[in-house]
């Protein structure tokens, strides 16, 4: 089962992914950054896809789990866990608590949210972190039942496009309006430690860092744009 809100405090969650076509891209390598993340303080990771969930779990077998799988279909947008194949799929690998798309978008195949969460709860027991990008989606996602609501599709859909994460403006009411037992996380955009510190001062019960941790492909080849472009100091 997931740790509550008193055991996640203040903690740091690691997202160990890698893009498709990446030489990271590797169960073992996944498991080998989730070990190390994991042996120095993190209180957990977010894995995506069953593959790397089950290669994490057999790895660490005591690990917090957050689990995902990314799948795209041609008629909806929503691509974060979004059906019941992949809640399923992503449970029966090993996590603890399912990652998903709480979003007010259409779902593949007509699904419902809200009988998604109904059938992860009653059918498997499973927790489940729902995915938002703005206030009213992250207070119905918790009405619906979502344990744990995260921050991180602010900036990454259609209806928040124009705006840049980190979600700091989503922070506070999203605490203050979010019942009690609610665990609020801060994800996307989280560049440094001063970052995450700002984000648990402004109400996040734990920060979700991927990119500037575990994020080579893309940490490398900024370096590379960055410094084929010349000085600026």
């Amino acid at each position: 089962m997931p740790l509550d809100r008193s055991q996640l405090q203040g903690g740091l969650i690691v997202s160990v992914q890698a893009p498709e076509g990446s030489a990271m891209r590797h169960p073992d390598v996944i498991a080998a950054m989730a070990e190390a993340s994991l042996r120095n303080g993190a209180v957990g990771v977010r894995l995506e896809s069953p593959e790397h969930i089950g290669a994490v779990r057999r790895r660490c077998p005591d690990a917090l789990i957050v689990g995902l799988w990314k799948r795209t279909f041609s008629d909806s947008s929503v691509y974060i866990t979004p059906g019941w194949e992949e809640i399923q799929a992503v449970w029966a690998a090993g996590a603890d608590v399912i990652a998903l798309d709480a979003t007010a978008r259409p779902r593949p195949g007509g699904q419902d949210l809200a009988e998604l969460v109904q059938r992860a709860s009653g059918d498997l027991g499973a927790p489940l972190m729902a995915d938002v990008d703005g206030l009213e989606n992250g207070l119905r996602a918790a009405a619906l039942g979502c344990q744990w609501v995260g921050t991180t599709l602010f900036g990454y859909t259609e209806a928040t496009a124009a705006l840049q994460p980190p979600a700091w403006q989503l922070l506070a009411p999203l605490r203050a309006q979010l019942p009690a037992t609610t665990t609020l996380i801060c994800e996307g955009g989280i560049a440094g430690a001063d970052q995450a510190t700002r984000a648990l001062a402004e109400g996040a019960d734990a920060v979700v860092v991927g990119t500037a941790i575990t994020g080579v492909d893309l940490q490398v080849a900024a370096y590379v744009r960055r410094m084929a472009g010349g000085k600026a100091f």
